[in-house]
């Protein structure tokens, strides 16, 4: 399969941090970003016909890259994708001309019916060619190249016959397709499946990351008392997350990294913070 170059957008995102836009921090981003220089949105709070939101979008991508992030497709879903998903997605892409469009390795459509989660997938051959062939048939609607996000997982599947890395490179590699690596999922999926961070980061093919998400998660317990995290998007980054994305970052030279707070979202003054300590280890010493 020979892959096929797609439009990555009227503008790259740089080499900084960024972080997922919210409606609160309108005022605060046109006053003073600080070391915000690109914004994520998540792709199904914009695909309305009009109104505040978008007319405050339609202002911030005069002076920011927009990273577009969708959470609804269902990539790793088994029936046919949504054809009026994907078209409004469309529309959202062909007036915004995000500088990015990534999605997630999952599956949150069954039967007709959504679920407000995204679900983890077998990583199979059967699974592998379904998910290439969804987002082939993605990038074709949309003119553009799309990023996978590597899921945060707290199970593992008996019928699983490659290894997580492994899966997405070969995505890629079929596909055309770019990563996002997210670190917080690496972390929080090593913690509960009892695996080594940084072995999987190691093994990643950072060459074909286009974005870095960092973010919080909540700790927890399962039943028989082992350490639990969830991926919650709604608290500070940890330092053993910052220790690997240093890590990663030594490894694969500076990603654009988003700061992803997306619960119990605070003032801007916090998320400047958190941006700025991204920022740190993207800026030569």
């Amino acid at each position: 399969m020979t892959a096929i170059m797609y439009d990555t957008g009227p503008r790259s995102l740089p080499h900084a941090a960024g972080i997922g836009y919210k409606a609160p921090h309108f005022a605060d981003l046109r006053a003073d970003p600080g070391p915000v220089k690109w914004l994520e949105i998540h792709a199904e709070n914009y695909m309305g016909d009009g109104g505040r939101p978008l007319a405050q979008l339609r202002a911030l991508s005069e002076h920011f890259p927009i990273s577009v992030h969708g959470v609804g497709l269902s990539i790793g879903g088994e029936a046919a994708l949504d054809a009026d998903h994907i078209a409004r997605l469309k529309h959202l892409c062909d007036w915004l001309n995000p500088a990015s469009f990534s999605e997630h390795l999952a599956w949150s459509t069954h039967g007709g019916a959504y679920f407000n989660d995204l679900l983890p997938l077998p990583y199979t051959d059967e699974t592998l060619a379904r998910v290439v062939t969804h987002i082939d048939q993605v990038q074709d609607a949309l003119g553009r190249r799309l990023l996978l996000e590597n899921p945060s997982t707290y199970l593992a599947f008996e019928e699983t016959t490659m290894q997580e890395v492994d899966f997405l490179a070969e995505i890629a590699r079929r596909s055309g397709c770019g990563l996002l690596l997210d670190v917080n999922n690496v972390f929080v999926s090593a913690v509960n499946q009892q695996t080594d961070p940084v072995s999987y980061i190691d093994a990643f093919p950072l060459d074909a990351v286009g974005e870095i998400h960092l973010g919080g998660h909540d700790e927890d317990e399962d039943e028989h008392g082992a350490p639990l995290l969830i991926d919650a998007h709604g608290s500070e980054v940890v330092d053993p997350v910052w220790s690997l994305y240093a890590h990663t970052i030594a490894r694969g030279g500076p990603k654009p990294t988003l700061i992803e707070w997306d619960n119990n979202v605070p003032d801007f003054a916090t998320l400047r913070a958190e941006a700025a300590r991204a920022d740190a280890h993207l800026v030569p010493a």
